[in-house]
């Protein structure tokens, strides 16, 4: 074989395949043309002299050669990743790029406020920030789409991210303000009122479900939302109530006179949200985000919530720093 010249879009596409086992996911996630894929992977095995792929399976699987390869590929662009980051990112006053992606639960407050702490400290960054749900934040973390993401901790693990632990946030039963049936009442099925559900596409969603069924509590719902604002509009309208958290809570403060916060008059369960970082993104910047979010967060969600709910000083808090 002649020199090779590798391309680094070659081995790009090549993994995402090797991951995903199809042209044609690997082009939705890259925004590449099929065509163009299969340009990729084809340029690949013929500079190579050897079959890397498949193809005609599906999903298409790799050959041993492929098996090799993509062993030797995922440890070097790791380590190409790394020096680009350190590169583009640095310290935080030279950086010059940066993907960050938060939860849509602090979209209202510390999303902005950190977004502006982030403008006035990094002057010569590319700074890219992105509001979204914990699965989209995810997906884009682990496709190396974002450096940096605060999210809702998955149960099916994290793969190579470093996670920050943050916040443990404690699973309430949120009621219409106006209404005189026990808490315990509306676990047991006895209210009039419909349990209103977000979205089962939502992790936060599938979290309630998953701790109700352990409990073996099957109530019915006619709702299933995915807006939090809209959710917290109906409870205060007296048209349903949930199972929600402080910080969904928190997120609608205009609805505040009309939704009022109760303990889960069941065993206590909750979510745990993370920073969550690639392998690639240098320490610095990483723990100066860190820190900053947990300093937003203690002032602009713990604080108001523990005077305005004392009781939630147990079960909602800061999770302990172990980086």
């Amino acid at each position: 074989m002649q020199r090779s010249d590798l391309s680094l879009k070659w081995l790009e596409v090549f993994r995402e395949t090797a991951h995903l086992g199809s042209v044609q996911a690997v082009a939705n996630e890259t925004g590449l043309s099929i065509s163009t894929v299969s340009h990729h992977l084809r340029s690949l095995e013929d500079q190579l002299g050897v079959s890397l792929l498949n193809h005609k399976k599906r999903p298409m699987t790799l050959t041993p050669s492929g098996l090799v390869f993509l062993k030797n590929v995922d440890q070097a662009l790791k380590l190409i990743g790394k020096a680009r980051a350190e590169v583009t990112l640095g310290s935080m006053a030279d950086a010059q790029n940066l993907r960050l992606g938060l939860i849509e639960d602090f979209d209202s407050d510390i999303g902005p406020s950190l977004a502006v702490f982030l403008a006035a400290g990094m002057p010569r960054c590319d700074f890219a920030h992105h509001t979204r749900d914990s699965r989209d934040i995810l997906a884009m973390l682990r496709l190396k789409k974002l450096d940096i993401g605060v999210a809702n901790l998955p149960n099916d693990g994290l793969g190579d991210l470093i996670d920050f632990p943050m916040i443990r946030d404690p699973f309430v039963l949120a009621l219409p303000a106006h209404t005189s049936t026990d808490p315990e009442d509306f676990l047991a099925g006895k209210s009039d009122l419909p349990l209103l559900r977000y979205v089962k596409t939502q992790q936060i969603s599938q979290q309630v479900d998953t701790q109700l069924r352990r409990l073996k509590l099957d109530l019915p719902s006619r709702f299933e939302i995915e807006s939090n604002q809209t959710m917290m509009a109906m409870i205060a309208s007296g048209a349903g109530w949930s199972v929600t958290t402080p910080t969904c809570y928190f997120r609608a403060r205009r609805f505040h006179g009309q939704v009022t916060l109760h303990p889960l008059p069941i065993k206590s369960f909750a979510r745990y949200i993370s920073l969550l970082a690639t392998p690639e993104c240098p320490g610095q910047v990483t723990a100066m985000i860190n820190a900053t979010m947990r300093d937003l967060v203690e002032k602009r969600l713990l604080d108001p919530a523990y005077e305005a709910m004392p009781w939630l000083k147990e079960s909602f808090h800061l999770l302990a720093v172990d980086h």
